[in-house]
């Protein structure tokens, strides 16, 4: 089967440039997923995006759609013919809708069926529809018209580009007609572009100053940005979704270094760094202490002959910017940061929960709690507590919300609080991301702990559960944060304990009776999503979930002895045994408390080397989840041999009961830690 290159590209105005690589990558899989439904083997699928086009290079596309059988299903057989063997209405219409006769059809299957033979289409014809249906499925929340047509799109279309090897592919699509020419640069090579074959795209529009490649435009500019800035004896701070979205906004990328004045340095390197970031899309540079530079990059979209020009206009654009910081900052350090406690009695946190204020008085007295658990100091938690909001109601923060808690360290600080209330302020929204870093002072694991605590509880306690993707507070995530801080710091915290003391704080305002019960279910839902990261199964969560620990250092250390325990060669039988003693002790019919095992009533040998064997591991409950696993799976050859040789249920109720006794202290010694039988 004969084969060509098949490019697409749709030219238009400037692509929304934080959806650029979403709207590529779609474009392309709804291009494969067309060729593929059309029976269209293919080759390597290539996609391309710049701010003015995107395009999909589909190598050793077939010409031609290969012919193929189709099969049409019709009635039952049972309702096709009556009892004389005639057909019946069902069968004569089958028959008519697909233009043949009743005996032309198969007859051998449970149902009538019109074997097909469909003859395959030219590529070409079928690329148009497929390109149409690939760019209408594209995820375009509000997509927009222009001018007098009635066509839709994320933008205004421009030009349309569709080759079959050197052919055009003549359609129209979006309001534009195919053919070779596309577009080069706005500035340095507005006049059209031809592209004569596939294969030489990437080439045909780097000669018209467009580097088409979303990749390789952003491998220029990570490359030249950190070589700027080392020659400035710094590093860049290159975020992955500012250097994308940089990517998205170029065609042709110069970056170039700007400068700001050093006075504005006073002002938090955090707040000048979002400026830049956010409102500029700038690079900004760091010294080898980690102290910002007065100097950034900015990637310009043209080779100019006055880079100098483009400078001077950057750093005039953002001295306002970072005035406008440097005026909140000044602001803010005006009265201390307490103070800021008024205004937030007048912010509604939740309003069947009262005000931010009244929370940040709640997080203080359980972030003193915990401390005492934590045998931290009090007084810096209780402190840390009370301030904890304060810097939701400053001026920078009201501008830059990302900078909440950082803001609240650095006015702490200017007020003279301690160093450890001062950081706990930024803990307390620790870890913000899987992967974050967890709060290093005891104050500030207190204090994020009590604050997320809190929210939980809250929230719970008024029937407010998350559902689907609908989370407006977040509780997933500051039940995995609590969770995260507890293991990851290592802290004798229980979970019950907490939602007990968070619970009695609020008072009466909580109306859920179920409070504690939903907060320990929602907490232990979090566990398979945060545990299957970490490389832990999920069976061995549930099997320590069946034991229902509320300590959640305790969880994962439970969890981590389950999953050594679950590759050691006894695991499987062990599991089994455990399942099949859990089912004989289910079936027990009497709800009394099995007697204490009577060695007198133990009369096979089987019964009495397991005996042994059990009291013998009684004795090992001094001894770490792992080694006391690992010490178990001894039990494998007298718990087999125990099944093998000696009958459980027998007449005498003594002997029964004794037998029942043995395996209830077997399943106890495992029950002790999880329950090895959810392994199976």
């Amino acid at each position: 089967m004969s084969t060509r290159d098949f490019l697409v590209e749709l030219g238009t105005e400037e692509l929304p440039p934080k959806a650029l690589t979403t709207l590529a990558g779609s474009f392309r899989e709804g291009i494969v997923k067309g060729l593929d439904q059309a029976g269209l083997t293919h080759g390597e699928v290539h996609s391309y995006a710049a701010p003015r086009r995107l395009a999909v290079l589909v190598k050793a596309l077939a010409t031609q759609q290969p012919d193929r059988v189709q099969n049409i299903d019709g009635p039952p057989l049972q309702a096709a013919f009556d009892a004389e063997g005639n057909p019946t209405k069902a069968a004569l219409g089958f028959a008519r809708k697909n233009g043949v006769e009743v005996a032309d059809l198969d007859q051998s299957g449970p149902k009538l069926r019109y074997v097909k033979a469909v003859k395959g289409h030219p590529a070409r014809d079928l690329l148009p529809t497929i390109v149409d249906q690939a760019l209408q499925a594209l995820p375009i929340p509000k997509r927009m018209r222009w001018g007098a047509s009635r066509v839709e799109f994320v933008r205004p279309t421009q030009w349309l580009v569709m080759l079959l090897g050197s052919d055009e592919v003549d359609c129209e699509i979006l309001a534009q007609r195919a053919g070779h020419e596309s577009r080069g640069h706005r500035f340095h090579h507005p006049e059209k572009v031809r592209i004569s074959a596939p294969a030489n795209y990437l080439e045909d529009l780097r000669a018209a100053w467009v580097v088409a490649d979303f990749t390789e435009r952003q491998e220029l500019i990570r490359q030249r940005v950190h070589e700027l800035a080392a020659a400035e004896n710094g590093t860049a701070i290159v975020p992955d979704d500012l250097l994308d979205e940089v990517t998205a906004l170029v065609e042709w990328p110069v970056p170039l270094v700007c400068s700001f004045e050093e006075r504005y340095l006073a002002v938090p390197q955090e707040a000048l760094i979002l400026t830049m970031q956010d409102n500029q899309k700038y690079f900004c540079l760091l010294d080898l202490d980690g102290k910002l530079l007065p100097r950034f990059i900015t990637v310009a979209n043209l080779e100019s002959t006055r880079p100098d020009y483009i400078v001077m206009g950057n750093e005039k654009v953002v001295r306002p910017r970072l005035s406008d910081a440097e005026f909140f900052f000044q602001q803010d350090k005006k009265h201390a940061l307490e103070a800021n406690n008024e205004r937030l009695r007048q912010v509604v946190f939740q309003a069947e929960l009262g005000t931010v204020y009244d929370k940040a008085s709640r997080v203080a007295k359980l972030a003193g709690y915990i401390a005492r658990k934590l045998e931290a100091n009090t007084d810096l938690a209780e402190r840390a507590g009370l301030l904890s909001k304060c810097d939701l109601a400053t001026e920078m923060v009201g501008e830059f919300p990302e900078l909440q808690g950082i803001m609240g360290t650095y006015y702490a600080r200017h007020d003279g609080e301690t160093e450890e209330v001062a950081l706990a302020l930024n803990e307390q929204y620790m870890p913000r991301f899987a992967g974050d870093e967890l709060p290093a002072t005891a104050t500030g694991q207190a204090l994020a702990i009590a604050d997320k605590v809190d929210t939980l509880v809250g929230i719970l306690g008024i029937g407010k559960h998350p559902t689907g993707d609908k989370d407006p507070f977040a509780l997933r995530r500051a039940a995995l944060g609590v969770l995260r801080i507890i293991v990851g710091r290592e802290l004798p915290l229980d979970l019950r304990d907490l939602a007990e003391e968070a619970a009695q704080l609020y008072g009466d305002k909580l109306t859920n009776a179920q409070t504690l019960a939903d907060f320990m279910a929602f907490m232990n839902g979090r566990y398979q999503s945060w545990f299957v990261e970490e490389g832990i199964p999920v069976d061995v969560v549930k099997a320590v979930q069946a034991v229902n620990p509320t300590a959640p250092l305790d969880f994962y250390r439970r969890a981590r002895a389950v999953q050594a325990f679950k590759a050691l060669p006894q695991a499987q039988a062990l599991a089994a045994a455990n399942k099949r003693v859990g089912n004989i002790l289910a079936k027990r019919q009497s709800a009394e408390p099995l007697p204490a095992v009577d060695e007198s009533l133990l009369q096979e040998a089987e019964e009495q080397t397991l005996a042994s064997a059990v009291a013998l591991h009684q004795s090992d409950a001094h001894m770490d989840y792992p080694a006391r696993l690992e010490s178990l799976a001894a039990l494998r050859e007298p718990v087999d041999a125990f099944f093998d040789k000696v009958m459980v249920n027998v007449e005498d109720p003594a002997l029964r009961n004794n037998r029942l006794a043995l395996l209830a202290q077997l399943q106890q010694l495992f029950l002790a830690i999880a329950d090895i039988a959810e392994l199976q």
